[in-house]
């Protein structure tokens, strides 16, 4: 495991991103997306568990045109508030390109012919989707995303299976949004939605106070099969 630098899609820069390989050739890829607290052990033991299950795992560092290297803890306050500073002046379209980046990234690693998803959770949640409806990633999951009733005008983009998980009580998704979402994909024939009702937004976190171990293991057990079978 380890930092490495991709190119961006014009190929005028570059910037981080976590790698964690497995043992022997990948079986696929995942592409982590962050939530608003950069590329911090939280996310990189997610790459840690998909490159233990035979994925190679990649984690671009999203914010990296505001300040490269953000690592922040959820659970101090502080660092909260500069996290949502940070997700203010983030440019989510130019985020999706260099989203699509880590994807070429990830092909280029592996045998032709292997597949790539990508999972994201918080602000990675709603990028997922958005990964979803606008590039060629093969499958894709998305942990308690937000905002996702602005973007349903985009779900004649998801041509490939789409795995969401909805906090039921989530405070930065309220439930009518919750049911515009409900409405607008219920009927996809590639989106499937689990609810997890009692459950606050960050529940899938790896560690810290807003874990909840139960829904956060049915929810990654859930995604688990649903990349097994559409990634590898």
């Amino acid at each position: 495991m380890a930092m490495i630098e991709l190119s961006t899609l014009e190929g005028d820069a570059r910037f981080g991103a976590w790698l964690a390989e497995p043992d022997g050739e990948p079986r696929g890829a995942i592409v982590v997306i962050q939530e608003i607290f950069g590329v911090n052990e939280g996310i990189r033991r997610k790459c840690a568990h998909w490159a233990s299950l035979g994925y190679l795992a990649l984690a671009p560092d999203l914010f990296w045109r505001i300040e490269a290297g953000v690592e922040l803890d959820p659970d101090v306050p502080e660092q909260f508030e500069q996290a949502l500073a940070l997700m203010r002046k983030f440019d989510q379209d130019r985020g999706i390109a260099d989203i699509e980046a880590a994807i070429r990234e990830a092909r280029r690693r592996m045998e032709e012919g292997r597949k790539v998803g990508c999972v994201g959770y918080c602000l990675g949640g709603r990028l997922a989707f958005m990964t979803a409806t606008r590039t060629d990633v093969d499958a894709t999951v998305g942990y308690y995303g937000v905002g996702l009733d602005d973007l349903l005008g985009e779900k004649h983009g998801i041509a490939r299976p789409l795995l969401l998980h909805i906090a039921g009580a989530d405070h930065f998704v309220p439930p009518e949004q919750q049911e515009a979402v409900h409405q607008g994909l219920d009927d996809h024939p590639r989106v499937t939605i689990h609810d997890y009702p009692g459950q606050d937004h960050g529940f899938a976190a790896e560690m810290g106070k807003r874990r909840s171990e139960d829904a956060a293991s049915l929810a990654d057990s859930r995604t688990e099969v649903f990349f097994a079978e559409h990634v590898g």
